[in-house]
């Protein structure tokens, strides 16, 4: 418990490493992996999929392994080490600070600012975005990042530690990277679109639990049982449509990714976000991240 409380701490008051953040290197490492095993431009969608799970295990294996062998390594100053890796794992201050500026903007009546700062946690296109637009941007991205950055890596440190909290991070870095459905990562994006799947099961639904004891209930659950199942991502769908509900506003609808318009299913009831609602959704989601603390001190005292 004392690793976790020191973890968030750190990310309350550090905020992400502005420079040689874990991540950013190992994102430059997934880049040479890739250049290693993708392969010649013909070839069988198995032999694809085959090369990225081998590029997927070296990556994880590689970096995990090792991790796992030098906590053991520590002794009793393995929870220090542990909770510096789980605050290297977390991106909650790094959320609401990005929340911030977007909604800062889009009250200040800056839309041209409000894209450019949108833009910097989504992967749609945001140059014609209208107001509406970018607050339904932003506000989904903060819900769905609530699971990815804080309450998916939490679980996993329960779960199995520092490693785990490391190895879901990784992952679903991977994930962001070549999990897309196009023509270049379809099949070498396979197995780490799969892991990030399984890995954020039990997560996503645990955070769609969360909003909805947190939010307006009723709605929530609602939504989450009713709409979730449309949503092309089995764990996006249950987190975004009980955010939604417990935020009582409207998300969904029509975006362009990469030039090519989507038409996603409408998730929530109420009226389309605004710029306050944002920080409503960043709320919404450090209320989460107290309720886990809450019963993570509460379940550690009762099994002492």
């Amino acid at each position: 418990m004392k690793a976790l409380l020191l973890a968030v701490l750190l990310d309350h008051l550090l905020k992400e490493p502005p420079r040689w953040h874990p991540l950013v290197g190992f994102g430059w490492l997934a880049n040479r992996a890739e250049a290693w095993f993708y392969g010649p431009a013909v070839t069988t969608p198995w032999s694809r999929r085959l090369r990225g799970l081998f590029a997927l295990l070296l990556l994880l294996g590689g970096i995990v392994l090792p991790l796992s062998v030098g906590l053991r390594a520590l002794g009793g100053y393995a929870w220090l080490a542990e909770a510096i890796l789980l605050y290297l794992a977390l991106g909650g201050a790094s959320l609401g600070q990005h929340a911030a500026e977007i909604s800062a903007a889009l009250q200040a009546g800056d839309l041209a600012q409000a894209r450019e700062k949108v833009g910097r946690i989504v992967s749609r296109d945001t140059a014609a975005m209208d107001e509406s637009a970018v607050a339904r941007a932003g506000v989904e991205s903060v819900l769905e990042n609530g699971c990815d950055a804080i309450f998916g890596a939490v679980f996993w440190f329960f779960v199995a530690g520092a490693p785990g909290a490391a190895a879901y991070r990784l992952a679903n870095t991977l994930d962001a990277m070549w999990g897309y459905k196009n023509a270049q990562y379809r099949h070498f994006g396979w197995a780490a679109a799969r892991l990030d799947d399984a890995l954020n099961w039990i997560p996503a639904r645990l955070t769609a639990l969360t909003y909805t004891l947190l939010g307006n209930a009723p709605l929530a659950w609602r939504c989450w049982r009713g709409q979730a199942r449309a949503w092309e991502s089995p764990n996006a769908g249950p987190v975004m449509a009980a955010g939604a509900g417990a935020l009582s506003v409207q998300l969904g609808g029509p975006a362009l990714y990469h030039g090519q318009l989507e038409d996603r299913p409408l998730l929530g009831i109420g009226a389309p976000p605004g710029g306050q609602d944002i920080g409503r959704a960043m709320m919404l989601v450090r209320r989460g991240l107290w309720l886990w603390l809450a019963v993570a001190g509460i379940g550690g005292w009762a099994l002492a």
